[in-house]
């Protein structure tokens, strides 16, 4: 066994007695400083071994979430109603989806964007709407010529008021204009306005009428509104609760309407027919109207995660539109893709890697209006590149997966009938953002060291100072060494 004297020899702190020790004022300021300048140091190492560090790398697009890439929009426009106004999708692989309602809500809404009432529901359109034959005959006019001038006193003389505003230009109107003026001719023989006065057929140039058509919002030609007595006008020239026909326009198809609206009102009757319906009509046939000429379009359209295009356009396979009237300005409230990420995910997130989320919706709240500047038929579009960031935290676990964008917006006139176009393109690659894991063990090193350096500095400095001082005193006494 070792003696005692042997396992002492292996002392590497040997200790010298304290009475061989002086004490000194210089000494103790030292040690106050060293064991501050300890416990800073252990607090900074402290705080740096809580921070979650990241690191931030790219790589090649490995998506889990699917071949299809979900886009959520909600846009606002003063100037595109909501009878037409349709939302379609299309992609370089030659997807091409028109007027999407599934997945789509509309809403009017005023000037100032705010909502005139429940949502609109446009129904089903059928994609043929029939039309009268195209045969040479003598013109006959059967419908009452309508300016700003009468409008209000026929619509105040007659229960129902069923008028076409159209267009002389347009194909559709002209199409339409033979079966319309034979079909307001019979109604007028068997209706007569003088004697019963329950129902007129008549007509709106709306190109030599384009403040009375713009105050009924009419944005299509023709358009078929169905005026009811007492029912339309609300203070001056407010909303009009009117509704609009759809269904077919062949002669025989109208006529029969007519009379289905007649069918509800006696002929003494002077009471406002507002519920006037007929089973035999189709029930796609009429549907309210909209009621002011804006529309918020709100909702979501899943796309395959190639380059393709999001456009919103006045669409109709049975009407005309005016491109120069066409005014496609929009304010942007929310356009994101990919899933939608819970505030307080988003949130917790922030807190760790600031600066992600900056992108995740960019245009959000932005207005692109034209003021007209630069004349009719202006096309908006807005050129996205889309980027995938995915954070993954400690042990590979997931915490948030986002697509964030960069956009670009231009105003260009066109040729065609304006449109609203976002063009939106997947890069190939995607950001990676990494918790990088911090070791215990290093973080018990460092202390070790913060300690040892500090003591073995102090010491150092200590040591320089006790001699300078012992040497400034013996040249005060003059002692040579």
């Amino acid at each position: 066994m070792f003696s005692t004297s042997k396992i002492k020899s292996v002392d590497f702190y040997r200790k010298i007695p304290r009475d061989l020790t002086e004490a000194s004022l210089s000494g103790a300021g030292l040690s106050l400083v060293a064991a501050l300048s300890m416990m800073f140091l252990f607090g900074m190492e402290l705080s740096n071994y809580l921070t979650v560090s990241t690191s931030t790398t790219v790589i090649v697009d490995k998506s889990s979430d699917g071949d299809f890439l979900r886009i959520d929009f909600n846009i606002s426009f003063p100037a595109l109603s909501c009878e037409f106004a349709s939302v379609d999708v299309s992609d370089i692989l030659g997807t091409n989806r028109l007027n999407i309602t599934k997945t789509i809500r509309k809403f009017s809404i005023d000037p100032d964007l705010r909502p005139t009432g429940a949502e609109f529901h446009s129904g089903p359109i059928s994609h043929y709407i029939k039309h009268g034959d195209e045969v040479d005959e003598e013109p006959v006019d059967g419908s009452v010529p309508l300016t700003a001038q009468n409008f209000d006193k026929y619509s105040h003389i007659h229960q129902i008021l069923v008028v076409n505003f159209f267009a002389p230009w347009c194909y559709w109107s002209n199409r339409l204009k033979p079966a319309w003026e034979k079909t307001a001719k019979t109604i007028r023989e068997r209706y007569d306005p003088e004697l019963d006065g329950r129902i007129l057929l008549g007509k709106v140039d709306c190109t030599q009428e384009p403040d009375l058509c713009r105050r009924h919002h009419i944005q299509g030609y023709p358009s078929i509104r169905i005026f009811r007595k007492g029912s339309d006008v609300r203070d001056d020239h407010g909303h009009h609760d009117h509704e609009s026909y759809y269904g077919d326009r062949d002669e025989d198809s109208l006529v029969k309407t007519m009379e289905a609206l007649v069918a509800a009102i006696p002929v003494e009757s002077q009471k406002p027919a507002l519920e006037g319906k007929s089973a035999n009509m189709s029930q796609n046939a009429k549907r309210p109207a909209p009621l002011t000429g804006g529309c918020r379009i709100e909702g979501y359209v899943r796309v395959k995660k190639v380059p393709g295009n999001l456009v919103i356009s006045a669409r109709s396979g049975a009407h005309s539109f005016d491109p120069s009237q066409m005014n496609m300005s929009h304010v942007i409230s929310n356009l994101s893709f990919g899933r939608k990420i819970a505030p307080r995910v988003m949130s917790d997130v922030k807190r760790l890697i600031p600066y992600l989320g900056g992108s995740h919706d960019r245009l959000n709240g932005r207005p692109f209006i034209n003021h007209r500047d630069l004349g009719a038929n202006v096309t908006i579009e807005h050129y996205l590149q889309i980027v995938k960031t995915e954070v993954i935290t400690r042990g590979s676990h997931k915490l948030v997966e986002e697509y964030e964008y960069t956009a670009h917006s231009s105003l260009a006139q066109s040729l065609y009938v304006p449109v609203t176009k976002f063009h939106f393109e997947l890069s190939p690659m995607q950001v990676l953002i990494t918790e990088n894991p911090k070791s215990f063990s290093h973080f018990i090193t460092n202390v070790c060291a913060i300690i040892g350096g500090v003591f073995t500095v102090a010491g150092i400095l200590d040591s320089i100072l006790h001699n300078t001082i012992r040497m400034m005193k013996k040249v005060e006494l003059g002692k040579n060494f």
